[in-house]
């Protein structure tokens, strides 16, 4: 309602920076900047559907959270009675240059890579001036494994994993395309830990699934391998700051944090019904604030990259979840350098 009033930079004629702050265009902008955020618009499908909803809602969740997020009048967040840009330097590094055709007809190996490849520059652009990258996204491997990637390429040391979802992703080899070097919708985590030694599943928090989606024999391995699992009936029995106290196993002994989150983890328990997620809802889906209240101990903690996927398309309050989600986030990373200072 603020934004008729104001004037604020645009990336296109449609899309503002989120939060109305500084557009990069390239990556001499980034210096100084604290946290860069990116869109990468990528759909994993051969249909114009995914999901069983329209290919054009899911592709168009950066652009929307942009729109949203210049409903704020500030970076201050009453909660905390915090203004966060007056402590971090958030800057839109705008959308990664995926190929129009990896969004097309056949799903082609070669052109997930060139798509993985573009959101590869633009995190390690933001990784290599010390910026936390914040991608907005919608499928992997362009909105997952290539954050977590880039984060264990830029790491001396270990690299805990913080992933909210409803599907573990773990299957040991994309279906989509039978391609080992793909780490697809299906299969980034497990990939993620195949590909980099600097990733163990010891360190893997793994919080909102729930249910009977999974092949046992997968999880099973994971959890004999140490991963850290808190079901969405966890969250509930236990309570999310014994969730949030949880996190420690992705910190001990590490050296950087990837957070993601795959946002079909709300199901049908977020602030819109389940159903606008298609085939991807599930009962016993995690709050938005249960959600937020996780971005924000990553913050106190500290995070080394942070990614979104599967954002619910066509609502206007679930990109405005996605909008608190990063800057809860922010203000925890605002505390934790004011704690340090």
């Amino acid at each position: 309602m603020w934004a008729a009033e104001r004037n604020f930079p645009m990336i296109d004629e449609e899309t503002p920076t989120f939060m109305a702050q500084p557009h990069a265009k390239n990556k001499q902008d980034l210096k100084g900047a604290d946290v860069v955020v990116i869109g990468s618009p990528y759909v994993s499908s051969s249909s114009d559907e995914w999901a069983g909803i329209a290919k054009e809602h899911w592709l168009a969740a950066p652009k929307r959270v942009r729109q949203q997020s210049i409903r704020y009048q500030s970076g201050y967040v009453q909660d905390f009675r915090l203004n966060v840009f007056d402590h971090l330097k958030l800057v839109d590094y705008g959308d990664a240059e995926i190929p129009p055709e990896a969004n097309v007809g056949k799903l082609d190996p070669e052109l997930i890579l060139q798509a993985q490849s573009a959101v590869e520059s633009k995190v390690n652009d933001a990784l290599d001036v010390g910026a936390l990258p914040i991608v907005v996204g919608q499928n992997s491997p362009c909105s997952s494994y290539a954050i977590a990637k880039c984060v264990a390429e830029h790491t001396d040391g270990d690299v805990g994993i913080v992933s909210l979802d409803t599907h573990w992703d773990i299957f040991r080899e994309c279906p989509q395309t039978n391609d080992p070097r793909i780490a697809g919708g299906f299969c980034w985590l497990y990939k993620t830990i195949e590909f980099h030694e600097n990733i163990h599943a010891r360190n893997l928090v793994e919080i909102g699934p729930r249910g009977m989606l999974e092949a046992p024999d997968v999880v099973e391995e994971l959890l004999n391998r140490g991963a850290n699992f808190y079901s969405g009936w966890d969250v509930r029995q236990q309570g999310i700051e014994a969730v949030c106290k949880g996190l420690d196993h992705a910190y001990n002994g590490t050296s950087a944090i990837y957070g993601h989150f795959d946002m079909d983890v709300l199901g049908g328990a977020g602030p819109a019904p389940g159903d606008i997620l298609g085939e991807l809802a599930e009962p016993i889906g995690m709050t938005d604030y249960e959600c937020i209240r996780i971005a924000h101990e990553l913050g106190l903690r500290g995070v080394n990259g942070f990614s979104f996927i599967c954002i619910p398309p066509g609502s206007p309050v679930m990109y405005r979840v996605i909008v608190y989600i990063v800057m809860y986030l922010l203000a925890g990373k605002a505390m934790r350098r004011r704690r340090l200072s």
